[in-house]
């Protein structure tokens, strides 16, 4: 097996085309609860919106996004920044998780994927997809396919069935190819969605 996780992927003529087109950005550069915070933001709106509000959180914190911030400062003003008062307590329930254990890359180091997945969505407002974007993006786990992810289910249909629907079990069997780099493989994907 090739350590060179392009290597891997190209040998799959679909994403080989991907591996040439697109330069994927380095993983990381975010605090492991601003991530999460983004994640949550993100959830159920279009990327543009997400940004907006993203933004205007950042703002809110002063620039300051870390657990202790979001604790400390008037929820009136997340609230005011775009967020709805569910996804308030969201990010704040995800700041006492993270005020009270170990959820970045050391702490969570020794779990498996479904390990993580489970501490993590033990966390009001941290569901499947949530965890599956933290274990790609924070956690930097090499082999997670989020097929709970809208984008990577349209994206894998357009490129490998001319758009037709297929079943999660179709879409696992072509991923099949991209192991030990399915993480890699979705970013990909998403690459190329992201273009269309």
């Amino acid at each position: 097996m090739s350590d060179d996780p392009d290597a891997v992927l190209a040998r799959d003529p679909v994403m080989a085309a991907l591996v040439d087109r697109y330069e994927l950005p380095a993983l990381g550069g975010y605090d492991a609860y601003e991530r999460l915070l983004y994640s949550i933001v993100n959830q159920q709106l279009s990327t543009a919106s997400a940004r907006t509000v993203r933004e205007r959180v950042v703002e809110a914190l002063d620039g300051d996004v870390r657990p202790e911030t979001v604790l400390s400062v008037d929820p009136e003003r997340l609230r005011e920044a775009g967020l709805s008062g569910q996804k308030v307590e969201y990010v704040r329930a995800a700041a006492e998780a993270f005020r009270d254990r170990e959820l970045d890359r050391e702490g969570l180091a020794d779990s498996s994927n479904r390990e993580a997945i489970a501490e993590l969505t033990a966390i009001r407002g941290i569901g499947e997809w949530t965890a599956r974007m933290y274990l790609i993006f924070v956690l930097e786990r090499p082999d997670v396919l989020p097929l709970g992810d809208l984008a990577v289910r349209r994206g894998i249909e357009t490129l490998y069935a001319d758009g037709d629907s297929l079943t999660r079990a179709e879409m696992r069997e072509i991923a099949e190819s991209w192991r030990p780099y399915r993480s890699r493989g979705t970013r990909y994907v998403w690459a190329a969605y992201e273009d269309d």
